[in-house]
């Protein structure tokens, strides 16, 4: 991560990662570092415990550039959330910019679709879709 954030809980899923300061739109906000992101072998999707299994699942992404490896971020870009509607912008794959404004406590959100094809969501988050799609709120009505 280029700015200060924090991680705290988050209502569309878990913990998420947080403005520390305002951000101003199109400020580069992360950016893809293999001297400090982890890789790991793809193969560890298939080969590795299911516990490491299930982590990566959640945490990694496939490496820019090289198929056979996955990337764990070390800061709390890991733990940014999906959205339908991001305030971030991962289009450029190795780079992330803010999309408008962030205020500074806000939660950045991300298109994990922008860097991950293969992307699924996770199940606990099935339910919150379909009914934001159907019209229904569900919980406190996050995403």
């Amino acid at each position: 991560m280029l700015v200060r954030t924090f991680v705290a809980p988050s209502v569309v899923e878990g913990v998420g990662v947080f403005a520390a300061e305002p951000i101003r739109k199109g400020t580069r906000i992360w950016l893809y570092t293999p001297d400090f992101d982890r890789l790991v072998p793809l193969e560890w999707m298939t080969t590795s415990s299911p516990v490491m299994q299930e982590f990566l699942r959640k945490y990694a992404y496939p490496a820019p550039g090289d198929p056979d490896m996955l990337v764990i971020e070390l800061d709390n870009g890991r733990m940014m959330n999906h959205s339908e509607e991001p305030n971030t912008d991962f289009t450029m794959i190795t780079e992330g910019f803010a999309r408008r404004d962030i205020a500074e406590g806000e939660e950045l959100l991300c298109d994990y679709r922008e860097f991950d094809p293969e992307f699924e969501l996770l199940p606990s988050l099935l339910s919150e879709f379909a009914a934001r799609r159907s019209g229904k709120q569900t919980g406190n009505g996050a995403y």
